[in-house]
């Protein structure tokens, strides 16, 4: 192991101390199985806890346990996804759920190498079911524990890198109380979390690491954790369309593999059309333009890709091109999952919809 930094002896009983005094309060700490933890860390990635909270309740609502899970229709699962975004994540969810029912009888394994060995699940959600939902003593290192240690230490390492993480991860272990480790993980999360914080300042004078903390000392927060620079994020322009008929609206799904695999969309093309452009883009889909009702414009950001959207409100006649498919009101809002990509194109197509029973 790299020398290692004196300091973090100290951690374990301050932050426990601490966490124990003001922990929040979240539904998978109430009952902390590992069906439950999982599902909340998997969510988790990528999206705050606020967000995640309605999704946990809905989502435990309809598949409680693995069995449900491995089970379900992926159109369903999907569906009960949207709006949390990287779809995968919940794909991966079902292959593991399907490979527990298969292998190990629908029971959740303990260890942590067979947890790592599920689809979908890397070091850190191994580590924090195995420490949470069973009580192993294994770290669990997330970008809130890299900011957290390479604060308390001083480490000017890129936390980007796989032998930094590798050796926060050792110094991790080394100060991992044997009787709490699941707390223990916890309260290092929730300190990144809550106090020190990624974008804008850490609330130092709340924090239990400040007697021995580096960049408190040394007022060098604003530069801790060390990160490499990201690749600057393309961006795409598209057209899109939504398409408004006595059918309902149109949809299509999209290809099986790439950005956004087999999600529903409203139909778009590349580049930014004006009117008259797009009036023949509908007119090749074999649809006859009508009414023109509304002009959006839209991005959505990706972790490589930036789109930039102007979209068209209008109605039109005919059945239309064979990959389209015409979706009521309830099919848009029950059945069918759009990407958030296509947020505000949804919110016009629902007002524009009639509701079930009503004219068109």
């Amino acid at each position: 192991m790299d020398q290692f930094p004196q300091q973090l002896y100290r951690l374990s009983e301050a932050l426990l101390a601490w966490y124990d005094a003001g922990a929040r309060v979240l539904p998978w700490r109430d009952d902390p199985t590992a069906y439950h933890v999982w599902l909340s860390e998997i969510m988790l990635q990528q999206t705050r806890v606020s967000a995640v909270l309605p999704y946990y309740e809905r989502f435990l609502a309809v598949l409680p346990d693995v069995a449900a899970l491995a089970a379900v229709e992926e159109d369903r699962l999907l569906k009960l996804w949207e709006g949390l975004g990287y779809y995968n994540r919940a794909r991966n969810l079902q292959k593991a759920a399907r490979r527990i029912m298969e292998d190990y009888g629908g029971v959740f394994p303990g260890d942590y190498e067979t947890i790592l060995s599920l689809p979908g699940i890397g070091e850190y959600t191994a580590g924090a079911v195995a420490s949470i939902a069973f009580g192993r003593a294994v770290p669990a290192v997330d970008g809130n524990v890299l900011r957290v240690i390479s604060r308390i230490t001083g480490d000017e390492g890129d936390v980007l890198d796989g032998a930094v993480k590798r050796r926060f991860s050792a110094w991790v272990q080394a100060i991992l109380p044997a009787d709490r480790p699941g707390d223990f993980n916890q309260a290092l999360m929730e300190l990144g979390a809550m106090v020190c914080l990624p974008n804008g300042a850490p609330k130092c004078a709340q924090c239990p690491a400040r007697p021995f903390c580096t960049a408190c000392r040394e007022d060098t927060w604003n530069v801790l954790p060390v990160k490499r620079k990201k690749t600057p994020r393309r961006i795409e322009e598209k057209t899109v369309f939504v398409l408004l008929s006595s059918q309902g609206v149109a949809l299509r799904r999209r290809t099986a593999k790439g950005l956004l695999a087999g999600l529903w969309e409203f139909p778009n093309v590349d580049g930014a059309l004006d009117e008259p452009a797009a009036a023949q883009q509908v007119q090749r889909w074999g649809l006859v333009p009508m009414e023109w009702l509304e002009q959006l414009e839209a991005k959505h950001i990706f972790s490589h890709v930036e789109w930039h959207m102007r979209g068209y409100v209008l109605r039109v006649r005919g059945r239309g091109a064979a990959e389209l498919c015409w979706t009521d009101r309830s099919g848009l809002e029950t059945e069918r999952a759009v990407p958030a990509a296509f947020a505000k194109f949804r919110a016009a197509a629902q007002n524009a919809l009639p509701e079930q029973g009503e004219e068109t």
